[in-house]
């Protein structure tokens, strides 16, 4: 078996990657791949299973634009093997909110404060959020701030999003209470 040829034509030298079969739960629906052994679960996501909802920035695990909640904890993809997810239950932001008529609370509070800019920290910031509110359903201005503190936003100066965050445990209250956060 010969190494495919560089895209540029030249030979990397090195033979290919052995694969395995992995079958990863993402969204609620089954995945059966081969994958590298080595294969990221934010790779996994976005060029195998093609679902690029899941944004890649630093690869290093810093920024947060990757997040996805595992077994509904947030994770960071890129620093995740995507064989390491196998058996678990993977939520992009896809699985957030399917259904562009009608968004998550979290999607929702996004839009309503204008949490959002350019967009590619959106994915892992509603990921983030949507866990959080889980844990905390009526956080303070700080807690929304501390909450965030670890996905990087490089356009909103982060207002809006504590906003959205504040909104979001609104609208996830519903009807439990009609009192709009300061």
């Amino acid at each position: 078996m010969s190494t495919p040829p560089h895209p540029q034509g030249w030979s990397t030298g090195a033979a290919p990657e052995p694969l395995r079969p992995v079958s990863l739960r993402v969204n609620g629906l089954e995945h059966r791949l081969d994958l590298p052994h080595r294969r990221l679960l934010s790779d996994a996501l976005r060029h195998d299973v093609g679902l690029t909802g899941t944004h890649v920035g630093c690869e290093h695990g810093v920024c947060g634009a990757c997040t996805v909640l595992l077994d509904g904890q947030p994770v960071r993809s890129c620093l995740v093997l995507a064989a390491s997810a196998e058996g678990h239950e993977v939520t992009t932001v896809e699985g957030i909110g399917h259904d562009p008529q009608h968004p998550s609370p979290v999607q929702q509070a996004f839009i309503d404060c204008h949490g959002l800019q350019c967009g590619f920290c959106t994915p892992g910031l509603i990921t983030t959020v949507h866990a959080y509110l889980d844990e905390n359903p009526d956080p303070t201005p700080e807690e929304a701030r501390t909450a965030i503190s670890g996905n990087l936003c490089r356009c909103t100066g982060y207002q809006n999003i504590v906003h959205a965050v504040r909104r979001a445990a609104h609208l996830r209250r519903g009807a439990r209470t009609t009192e709009e956060p300061s």
